[in-house]
């Protein structure tokens, strides 16, 4: 598997790696290239899904990203609006696969579990499940639970969507590292611009739970723990 830990001045344009996502899938695919993880922080975005932009705030929504300092993306996979910036790190995962279209839930289980596992590695008390009043919610979520110290409570950490092809896969993970103040007051707003439901207390960072985590430790972890999952 080829690794891309990707850094430089391009490395957090999210829209820029939204349009090469389509290319590198397709050459996954067809076999012009191995198995890919790639890995980058992004700048301050704003990831809606397609329902958000059916959604009568949307352009609400929209406007309140700007007043944040956040970009808008509309994805082609995935729920609904999630936020990042530069404390936080994507991993794309691009895999060729004969039968790619079977195993979508199976996929979603095995990279929660893993995250979640990479997440202990690296000291936060990660687990995975949907938690109550969480954006994009879904059961693959991976969440935390803060120490009795930072307040207590359960915080969203990891979200996942994937994209499947003929001979090929894309999954995608958002992982919030650190910084989660910015992202808790763009997500507040978005969602009360969308009308949709939303517990600001569910937006974290994993540095909430462990003060000590370092960026470059967690992309350690998640390497190893691809590797002990047979990703090689």
């Amino acid at each position: 598997m080829q690794i891309i830990r990707e850094t430089g001045p391009e490395s957090g344009d999210i829209l820029i790696h939204h349009d090469q996502t389509v290319q590198m899938l397709r050459e996954v695919a067809s076999g012009q290239r191995e198995a890919t993880l790639r890995m980058y922080q992004p700048n301050p975005t704003v990831a809606f899904g397609r329902r958000d932009e059916l959604n009568p705030g949307f352009a609400e929504a929209s406007a309140a990203c700007a007043e944040h300092g956040f970009e808008v993306l509309v994805r082609k996979v995935g729920g609904h609006a999630a936020a990042y910036h530069q404390g936080c790190l994507v991993v794309d995962h691009f895999q060729p696969a004969s039968d790619a279209r079977s195993g979508n839930t199976l996929r979603y289980e095995l990279f929660g579990s893993m995250y979640a596992q990479a997440l202990r590695e690296v000291g936060v008390d990660a687990r995975m499940g949907e938690i109550p009043g969480e954006y994009c919610p879904g059961e693959y979520s991976v969440h935390a639970q803060l120490p009795a110290s930072a307040g207590g409570g359960r915080i969203k950490l990891v979200g996942t969507a994937q994209r499947v092809v003929t001979g090929g896969w894309w999954f995608s993970t958002g992982i919030v590292v650190s910084d989660s103040a910015p992202l808790r007051a763009v997500t507040a707003d978005v969602y009360r611009a969308l009308g949709m439901d939303l517990d600001p207390a569910t937006v974290g960072a994993a540095q909430d739970a462990n003060l000590h985590l370092l960026m470059e430790d967690l992309e350690d972890a998640i390497v190893e723990v691809y590797a002990q999952n047979g990703f090689h």
